[in-house]
């Protein structure tokens, strides 16, 4: 805003001044105009003057008399004759109150003066004047008259000054109102930049909630929208991060802890120092699980934990039918094959599904029936997993799918961290999809995930 004044400032001075210049040239313009004028008259008239009786008149005071009689001046203008010497010029007036400050010493000083015109300083201010020298009428090559035309400048001057004056006022007035206009817009302009620093300066890593209001759509608009879309994926990385580490120290205290005791009583017996081994190695490998799953979890949130490609579905499906009767000996069934390709990500699909096998192994027994099946209706791919086993309570169907969260009915591994149908959730999230879960009472419990696959 300071440039903005400093170079408006610079542009009023310099128009102003130009202004300034114009007027007074304008002003040096009609005066010689008017001096050039009334010479030009006084030697035509002078050429041609007739006395009264209608002889051509040759006597310079006569013409000049005759001449000064028929003008009519400007309060500002003079018009005055001289005749006799350089040294003693008499005078010849119109007899109007302006003649009363040019005497003989300013008129010797004119006819005295080298060139036709130039100024002089008078009783009246500076004078501009401009002079026709007469020959005698005998002969020779010395002035025996002298016709001058003079103008007083300093009257003319005022008006060009308050015309100057006013448009000082008028500059000055809007340098003001252009500063104060600039300090607003600046200040309405520069709002959401202050917002975004106050913004900023109250982020902590506690506090990360707080959003700049987006109103417009110009470029400081898109900036706090940049600027929102940062905070929102900082927000994310330190919930990851702070659930990360609240999952590790809540998961990972037990088998620490169970390590930790075995380790402290163990004695010199070499078949209690092998159960010992055998125990700790247990745990040691189900914190390497926990860790791997929640490493998952972190990785989740990140742009390249996908690498989406167009896939065939039955054959994703023909793959998941024969790695998940690897898992358990139950009896599989495939129920549902769908037809055409997806875009998504077959591996992050392929574990989710296995996870929900594996689920639903823990929650049978040997030769229980487990079905397979996926589907591809429109734009949307299906992926499921149906079990005979206890099924799940309606209020356990709304929290299942969070961390840490184990099934209160019939699960064969109460050792399990609770992190598997977590992950799967968060597969699904990552595909802009969602988990399902049906369970009607006794009749086992379907899990599956629902994909927009974006299909061709």
């Amino acid at each position: 805003m300071g440039w903005f004044v400093l170079v408006m400032a610079a542009g009023l001075t310099a128009v102003v001044l130009l202004v300034a210049e114009f007027e007074y040239d304008a002003i040096d313009d009609r005066v010689n105009r008017s001096l050039d004028q009334d010479a030009e008259e006084f030697r035509t008239f002078a050429a041609s003057a007739i006395s009264p009786d209608g002889q051509p008149l040759r006597d310079p005071e006569q013409i000049l008399r005759l001449h000064l009689t028929t003008q009519y001046t400007d309060p500002a203008e003079v018009l005055i004759g001289a005749v006799g010497t350089p040294e003693l010029p008499q005078l010849v007036k119109q007899g109007r109150t302006a003649n009363e400050v040019i005497d003989a010493d300013v008129v010797r000083q004119v006819i005295t003066a080298d060139g036709s015109t130039g100024t002089v300083p008078t009783a009246g201010g500076e004078l501009r004047w401009s002079r026709v020298d007469m020959l005698p009428p005998t002969g020779g090559d010395q002035p025996a008259g002298w016709f001058i035309s003079g103008f007083f400048t300093d009257a003319e001057r005022p008006e060009a000054a308050s015309t100057v004056r006013s448009l000082i006022g008028i500059s000055a007035i809007a340098l003001v109102l252009g500063a104060g206009i600039s300090w607003f817009a600046a200040g309405q302009i520069l709002a959401p930049i202050r917002t975004v620093r106050q913004t900023a300066a109250r982020l902590t890593e506690h506090d990360l909630t707080h959003r700049i209001p987006v109103d417009g759509r110009d470029d400081i608009a898109a900036l706090a929208e940049q600027f929102n879309a940062m905070l929102d994926r900082l927000e994310q990385a330190f919930r990851t991060r702070r659930e990360f580490l609240d999952d590790a120290g809540h998961e990972l205290r037990t088998p620490i802890t169970i390590v930790r005791g075995h380790l402290e009583l163990l004695g010199d017996d070499p078949a209690e120092r092998a159960e010992v081994v055998r125990l700790c190695i247990d745990e040691l490998d189900r914190m390497a699980r926990i860790v791997d799953d929640l490493l998952l979890l972190a990785k989740a949130g990140q742009p390249d934990f996908l690498r989406p490609e167009w896939t065939s579905v039955p054959e994703l499906t023909s793959d998941l039918d024969a790695k998940v009767r690897a898992i358990a000996p139950r009896a599989w069934s495939l129920e549902g094959i769908g037809e055409g390709e997806a875009w998504l990500d077959g591996q992050r699909v392929t574990q989710a599904v296995l996870q929900l096998a594996q689920n639903a192994v823990q929650h049978t027994s040997d030769g229980d029936p487990i079905r397979l099946g996926s589907s591809l209706i429109g734009d949307t791919v299906s992926f499921w997993v149906t079990d005979s086993g206890a099924g799940v309570p309606p209020e356990e169907a709304s929290k299942i799918f969070e961390r840490f969260s184990r099934g209160a009915s019939g699960t064969r591994d109460p050792n399990g961290a609770g992190l598997g149908l977590a992950i799967v959730k968060a597969i699904a999230d990552a595909h802009h999809g969602r988990v399902l879960v049906h369970s009607p009472p006794g009749e086992g419990a379907t899990f599956g995930i629902e994909l927009p696959g974006g299909t061709r």
